[in-house]
């Protein structure tokens, strides 16, 4: 049994929970899933999630309610994070716009919005290292990665723009992995296999 806290403030927190439970099922693992609202939450959780929604309101509340610091702890502990779209804007370390208190837990600038207007949102097979097969990745008004530090690693990119980053523990998309029935993304995220190079993802017995 792991524990698995879903910051739910905004985004798809329902499609996150399921994600991750599939990916845990597919090794046997249980999840148990804690929204997170409020500070005090973070602390007892091993993995984190934070999903997609409006980047400027979720760097606000998780300001606000000092879930930021315990998000930033989480990390240093070594503990595995998956953020997506607007979570990847949150966790950079800068998102060129004064309005969002980024984490800076990845290594990575943002440009938001960059893919277009929710009318250009497009679903593209996107090679990721450390999958077989090409990944299902759903755009909607996605970021773009415009520079990748020294301390992450591009894991995929779309059009010569990087999608999907790694720096330590942490795992960053800018498409939205909860949003097709394929859990692979979570998979390598959290849980520890030959291809993953998460040296602190949850350990499979």
């Amino acid at each position: 049994m792991i524990q698995a806290g879903v910051v739910a403030v905004q985004g798809d927190v329902s499609e996150h929970a399921a994600a991750i439970r599939r990916a845990g099922e597919s090794h046997s693992i249980s999840v148990e899933i804690v929204e997170i609202r409020q500070s005090g939450v973070v602390p007892d959780c091993d993995v984190l999630l934070l999903p997609g929604g409006e980047s400027t309101a979720i760097s606000r509340l998780l300001d606000r309610e000092g879930i930021d610091a315990e998000i930033q702890a989480h990390v240093e502990a070594g503990k595995p994070v998956l953020a997506t779209c607007a979570g990847l804007i949150v966790a950079a370390r800068d998102a060129k716009d004064d309005r969002v208190e980024t984490l800076d837990i990845i290594d990575v600038t943002v440009d938001r919005n960059a893919f277009g207007r929710q009318i250009d949102s497009f679903e593209a097979p996107l090679d990721v290292d450390g999958l077989d097969e090409p990944f299902p990745a759903v755009f909607i008004r996605a970021p773009v990665i415009d520079a990748a530090g020294e301390d992450a690693t591009v894991l995929a990119q779309w059009e010569d723009n990087p999608v999907a980053v790694q720096d330590g523990a942490v795992v960053a998309t800018a498409f939205h992995p909860e949003l097709t029935p394929d859990s692979r993304i979570h998979d390598l995220a959290f849980f520890a296999n030959q291809n993953n190079n998460v040296d602190t993802a949850v350990s499979i017995d």
